[in-house]
């Protein structure tokens, strides 16, 4: 069965309803086969949903566990928590952010015969490795690959192809309905030997044949060897910023971004007299974008503004030029701009300005944080198992209320 991408809050949560049932130890079981487009369903296929926040990890979590007992649904649960260790990780190194965009710029950027021939076949499903064509062709159909499958395909990307890893990266980034810039970025990362040091993924034709049903034999094909990639190590994990709160006297605009479309927490006791969506997709890249993710982001924001406006009685101004904002602002006379937290990535990026225009006007610009990232990232700056390690205390939390969710 074909899978609907529609970007609503609607269709995320029939698709999780639909998966509920399978969270537990049928995940855990079949996640990890890839039987190719249409044919997902051992996985949740959630991610797109989650990525822009029109699902919450909290909300799917906290489903899953009415009907899974956390020690059938542990698999599916960690997957959810690999998200917030990304983000929460790249949160205190935005330097590792930076030097990767660097990367792709001068990349791209570069005339290299052979690189570009290299680059182009890669990404266009023309190298002659029937799995990793087949699964350019997907990506670039779909907009979605399975996760087991974008490990092998970043593995033979950067062992058996030879390529700079930060390419492979983007064309993920700019391809995927679910392009994460933590998850992306770091994931990649992980397969060269660059996050975990020294640690590499080996993408192994017998391993794909498994987990395929033999729908790949791509013995001979691969490299047999997967040396870390070198690379000076990451910096020192910075202190995450400490949140401030907004001042519920003063007349307050709410902003919304692609980063996080349920901004309802962030709401409360607050005086909104505006509301601005601002869509930063073309950022994520020097490179163009396909319709099909542009579409789908577009379409996510609609689908929450239409619900937020509907719910305030106010319209939204939607726009993707940050400097329309200011305008937006000193028409309706607020005094403070009001925004889910917006993570280390391209729409940070593009805001800076935006934010140092309204600190010079004497607007407040703050950024509220949700308690599923504020108590989670402390413990994602090291390796994963530091955060694992504190899923059961914090889903007791959760469960038995003493968290006050955002």
């Amino acid at each position: 069965m074909p899978i609907s991408w529609t970007p609503t809050r609607a269709e995320g949560l029939r698709r999780l309803d639909q998966f509920l049932p399978h969270a537990g130890r049928a995940y855990a079981n079949r996640r990890n086969y890839d039987l190719g487009p249409g044919n997902h369903r051992h996985v949740s296929v959630l991610s797109p949903w989650i990525r822009h926040r029109l699902l919450t990890e909290e909300e799917v979590v906290s489903a899953v566990l009415e009907q899974h007992s956390y020690t059938s649904a542990e698999k599916f649960i960690q997957e959810v928590f690999w998200r917030t260790y990304w983000k929460g990780w790249l949160e205190a190194r935005p330097a590792v952010w930076r030097d990767y965009t660097d990367t792709v710029r001068d990349l791209s950027s570069q005339r290299d015969g052979d690189l570009r021939r290299r680059w182009d076949a890669a990404t266009s499903g023309e190298t002659g490795i029937d799995c990793f064509d087949a699964w350019a062709q997907e990506l670039i159909e779909t907009g979605y690959l399975h996760n087991h499958a974008r490990m092998w395909f970043a593995s033979i990307w950067i062992f058996t192809l030879d390529l700079p890893w930060a390419l492979g990266a983007d064309f993920f980034l700019r391809h995927l309905l679910d392009g994460d810039p933590a998850s992306n970025t770091l994931s990649w990362r992980w397969v060269a030997g660059l996050h975990t040091r020294g640690k590499t993924y080996l993408a192994r034709a017998g391993n794909i044949t498994k987990y395929t049903e033999g729908r790949f034999d791509s013995v001979g094909q691969l490299s047999g060897t997967a040396r870390p990639l070198a690379e000076a190590p990451p910096p020192t994990p910075r202190p995450l910023a400490s949140p401030v709160d907004p001042d519920p006297a003063l007349p307050t605009g709410l902003l919304l971004t692609e980063e996080d479309l349920d901004p309802e927490f962030a709401m409360a006791g607050l005086d909104i007299r505006a509301v601005a969506a601002l869509q930063t997709t073309t950022s994520r890249s020097p490179l163009p974008l396909p319709p099909s993710v542009l579409a789908f982001v577009q379409g996510a924001i609609k689908d929450a503004s239409g619900r937020l406006g509907d719910a305030l009685g106010l319209p939204v101004m939607k726009t993707s030029d940050s400097a329309a904002i200011v305008d937006w602002v000193q028409e309706n006379g607020l005094g403070q701009i009001v925004t889910p937290y917006v993570p280390v990535g391209p729409t940070r990026d593009m805001t800076a300005a935006l934010r140092a225009n309204l600190r010079a006007a004497g607007i407040a610009f703050v950024p509220c944080v949700r308690s599923w990232d504020k108590l989670s990232w402390p413990h994602a700056t090291g390796g994963f198992f530091q955060l694992r390690k504190r899923i059961p205390e914090l889903l007791s939390e959760i469960r038995t209320g003493s968290l006050q969710l955002g």
